[in-house]
């Protein structure tokens, strides 16, 4: 059996103000740092988790909860990857609107199609991300908006070369993201159909642990709270 454990970072800025954060880049509250710290001594009392690799996006606030889950659980020697791939939704023009503002402008069901519906793409923003930290990936794939089944198409890649392969060779591992690139993940490892991953939420910084096969099929789901 081997076990994928996967952390939302802590409250950050974004989140208390209740804005779209996306692909902005914003740091935990205090909150936030507190609740990365618990998550992390919940993790450490997980029986049998031998993890050896940890996987975040490049934003700030997953890799600070990264790295403080690192610290509490004693796993700072373990190797860390980055990856744009694990980077929350790119909500497109909507990146630092308040979320209330925008259904007084949009309309509550078509943000709400927006915000949960699978394959609804909101407005698009001008121009593709400026920041040197995709100065070295392909222009082409860098997005202005996308649906939840884009954000899956750019993470599964990675998931089934980076993370999935390790795990078949029994090795535990970590990711810590954002709540909608982990929806992402947990559709498609859950096959959870297009109608039902509209209800499903990932609140920050509670630990969902899967324990699986050799074949990486679900034995157990488990969330530390």
């Amino acid at each position: 059996m081997v076990k994928l454990v996967l952390v939302r970072h802590g409250e950050s800025v974004a989140n208390a103000a209740n804005v779209y954060t996306g692909w902005n880049d914003v740091p935990l509250t205090e909150k936030g740092r507190e609740q990365a710290k618990m998550a992390g001594e919940r993790i450490r009392q997980l029986a049998d988790f031998y993890p050896i690799h940890i996987h975040t996006s490049v934003l700030s606030r997953a890799i600070v909860t990264a790295n403080i889950v690192s610290d509490v659980c004693d796993f700072l020697y373990l190797p860390i990857t980055k990856t744009w791939r694990l980077n929350e939704r790119h909500y497109g023009a909507l990146r630092g609107l308040n979320k209330d503002v925008s259904r007084k402008v949009f309309g509550k069901d078509q943000v709400l199609e927006w915000r949960r519906g699978f394959y609804s793409i909101p407005p698009k923003q001008g121009s593709s991300m400026i920041d040197r930290r995709y100065k070295l990936c392909d222009q082409h794939l860098m997005p202005r908006a996308e649906s939840l089944y884009q954000t899956q198409l750019r993470l599964m890649p990675y998931y089934y070369d980076k993370i999935a392969s390790r795990m078949l060779r029994g090795e535990d591992q970590i990711i810590v993201a954002h709540g909608s690139s982990l929806r992402a993940l947990i559709k498609k490892i859950e096959n959870i159909n297009d109608h039902d991953i509209v209800n499903l939420e990932v609140p920050n910084a509670e630990p969902i642990v899967y324990t699986m096969d050799t074949q990486l099929n679900i034995i157990d789901k488990k969330i530390l709270r």
